[in-house]
């Protein structure tokens, strides 16, 4: 696929739905939820080419539009009938090379997500339920596609034949077609000849499907539209559709909003590497568990009798039920997958990528090396090197120095209870930083003059596995990794006088992984500046984390695997981010409605916004760890405050899921510290937390997530 830049226009569905708009393509974490309406239409946001106009050129404006100049890019086009001479769409080389006897054809696989979103938003789908899919689409070919008399490539996975379309039923989504004579195939694999051909058509009473066809390449343009709508429904069945979508008990909801959106953007964000590959592993395996599952449940049910009451029938009863609740449980883990929302807050769980570098262990010989990383040093940085770190670590007979133009090459050459020492400079990387094994690494500076950068795509920047790795005096800045600047995903991790420059995601602590981050700074994260998962275990102590989507993501998931993090959290400085302070991710059981209310020194906001949500999001005590003296906090005026309210609600419509946000804000700087500590120590979670400060934090000091 040619990497284009894909627009992602927001959706307007009425007052009462919210956008959820990827704000930064960069990150596939970073989810806005845009309540503004009139940020600019779709239009504005991608100049789409002439045959797009074309096809999704309102009908009302073709006729205004019909005694313009007919040289004019912009002018009106009927959605059924083109007025231009030539066709607009490129041609696609048959992918089996010059040797071919096929003809070519339309070029129409590298659609932007904006055209297909359009389409069928605007054209196929609507707001149509699940049960009347195949309806609404079957009326949009019968009003785009020629009903006769085009020729086609019928592509399957054995063979690529040419084929003339007769006729069409709309209703069952197939052509009726007959061979092109003199035959024009191309196998794979075996050998057909014109009357094995015609065998198989017969079999099939000649009809094949609609999206197994390929419409040959031609110049008049007659049949640019045909195409389009052909290739909209491959590509919706290949890629949104899923067979237990009918299934759905709840069948009055907007399909589009439901489901298409979202999957829509995920085959995009997965297409742009936005995605981490554990990420796109695991959905893949849940489509295929979810798949058969299905199967297993579809062919039970069908030979179930509803007046039987045999023992056979109620064994197939109880299998079914099972086989019915482990396929709600894998739609489930789909959903949050596929909402980029759900998806921010909940993240994955599984460690599907395994790390391929594996820990070397110490060396037979029982050496230990110094690895010297610098392209070039003056005399001065090489004494003050030998009398301030290479004599004291050098001391012994069993200890030798290696030097090294970069960093990565150096830490692929340690083993265990090496010591990586960075001289002053700018490093740039193309790979990901693996640490399997104990190590140190150091920079011979400050942190500002130590830099490590990463430029080329990757899924993390640093990961470490080590069970004891150490990390000072280095700055690291990101660019285009997709899991976070620096991933602990087992061992431990203990870093200081660090700088985090973020440009997708910051740092993230998995399932029972350690990290202590002391004196660091991290900013510029457009997800959550730490990440922390359940049975992790993560100190910070001061810390500046500022400029992120959110500072510090706590994730909850209250299962029995998995025990709850512990935190401490002493003297650190978080401000200015766009979301809270510390936000708790944790299942919807009920609690945050018992939770104790003090509503004697609160505005009317709360309750206006709270009356508007049909999800219930609620306003919790007045709290906040802002300190008494600091010089602000996350005080939020009523409007704002409402306003933020009514975005999450609409969100939690949106996903159709009952989930909720639960926002602590700060309204008495002289009173809310303690009440902040007593509050987030309910949690159980943290160790300790005291002398931090938050400031100016978009949504407030502390929230929670109901999920």
């Amino acid at each position: 696929m040619e990497q284009e830049a894909r627009e992602n226009p927001t959706k307007e569905t009425g007052d009462e739905m919210t956008d959820i708009m990827v704000e930064d393509f960069e990150s596939f974490v970073n989810v806005d939820i845009d309540t503004e309406k009139n940020n600019g239409t779709p239009e504005e946001l991608h100049p789409v080419s002439g045959i797009s106009q074309a096809l999704f050129q309102n009908e009302e404006e073709d006729e205004d539009e019909s005694d313009d100049d007919e040289s004019d890019d912009d002018s009106g086009t009927d959605h059924l009938i083109s007025e231009k001479s030539g066709t607009q769409l490129q041609r696609c080389e048959h992918r089996e090379g010059v040797n071919s006897s096929l003809p070519d054809i339309f070029q129409t696989s590298h659609l932007l997500f904006y055209e297909r979103f359009k389409a069928y938003q605007d054209y196929m789908l609507g707001d149509c339920k699940p049960s009347e899919v195949k309806a609404f689409t079957a009326d949009y070919l019968e009003k785009v596609v020629e009903p006769c008399d085009w020729l086609a490539l019928w592509s399957t996975d054995v063979f690529d034949v040419l084929v003339e379309v007769c006729d069409v039923d709309w209703k069952d989504l197939k052509a009726c077609v007959k061979l092109a004579l003199p035959l024009q195939c191309d196998t794979r694999g075996c050998e057909l000849t014109e009357d094995a051909m015609t065998s198989l058509l017969e079999a099939t009473q000649h009809k094949v499907p609609l999206q197994e066809l390929l419409v040959v390449y031609e110049q008049s343009g007659d049949f640019d539209q045909t195409a389009l709508a052909v290739e909209h429904l491959r590509f919706f069945y290949k890629h949104i559709w899923r067979e237990w979508d009918e299934e759905d008990e709840d069948d009055d909801f907007d399909y589009f909003v439901r489901c298409v959106e979202p999957r829509l953007r995920l085959y995009y964000d997965i297409l742009e590497d936005r995605v981490p590959a554990g990420l796109v592993a695991e959905y893949q395996a849940l489509l295929e568990k979810c798949s058969q599952c299905f199967q297993q449940f579809f062919v039970l049910r069908s030979g179930l009798s509803a007046d039987s009451d045999s023992e056979p029938d109620n064994v197939s009863m109880v299998e079914g039920l099972k086989l019915y609740d482990q396929l709600e449980t894998f739609k489930r883990k789909l959903h949050i997958i596929e909402n980029p929302l759900l998806r921010y807050v909940l993240g994955y769980r599984g460690n599907a990528r395994q790390q391929c570098a594996q820990s070397r262990g110490p060396r037979e010989s029982g050496v230990k090396v110094v690895h010297v990383v610098t392209a070039s040093c003056s005399t001065t940085q090489l004494q003050s090197l030998l009398s301030d770190r290479l004599l004291p670590l050098c001391s012994s007979e069993d200890t030798e120095i290696q030097f090294h133009r970069d960093p990565v090459s150096a830490v692929e050459a340690c083993h265990q209870d090496d010591v990586v020492i960075v001289l002053p400079g700018i490093y740039s990387v193309s790979s990901s930083i693996f640490l399997p094994d104990s190590i140190t690494i150091e920079g011979f500076g400050l942190p500002d003059e130590v830099v490590i950068e990463k430029k080329n795509k990757g899924d993390s920047f640093v990961e470490s596995t080590g069970a004891d790795i150490r990390m000072s005096n280095i700055k690291f800045i990101q660019h285009d990794a997709i899991e976070g600047i620096l991933c602990v995903r087992q061992g431990t991790l203990n870093m200081e006088n660090c700088v985090l420059q973020c440009e997708t995601t910051g740092v993230i602590v998995r399932t029972s992984a350690h990290l202590t981050m002391n004196m660091c700074d991290l900013y510029g994260s457009k997800g959550a500046g730490v990440e922390i998962y359940p049975g992790s275990v993560c100190s910070l102590v001061g810390n500046g984390i500022h400029h992120c989507k959110d500072g510090i993501l706590i994730k909850d998931f209250a299962d029995g695997l998995d025990g709850m993090p512990s935190i401490t959290m002493e003297n650190n400085v978080i401000h200015n981010n766009e979301g809270y302070g510390v936000i708790l991710v944790k299942p919807n059981n009920g609690e945050q409605h018992g939770a104790p209310q003090d509503r004697s020194g609160e505005d009317s906001a709360g309750p206006t916004a709270e009356d508007k949500q049909q999800e219930g999001v609620t306003d919790l005590p007045v709290v906040s760890t802002t300190n008494p003296t600091s010089s602000g906090s996350a005080d939020v005026q009523p409007e704002s405050a409402e306003n933020n309210n009514s975005t999450d609600g609409d969100a939690a419509s949106t996903s159709g899921k009952k989930w909720q946000f639960s926002r602590q804000l700060s309204r008495n700087k002289e009173t809310s510290c303690s009440r902040a500590v007593q509050d987030l120590m309910d949690h159980q979670i943290f160790v300790s937390i005291q002398g931090n400060q938050f400031r100016r934090n978009g949504m407030g000091d502390f929230g929670t997530f109901f999920y």
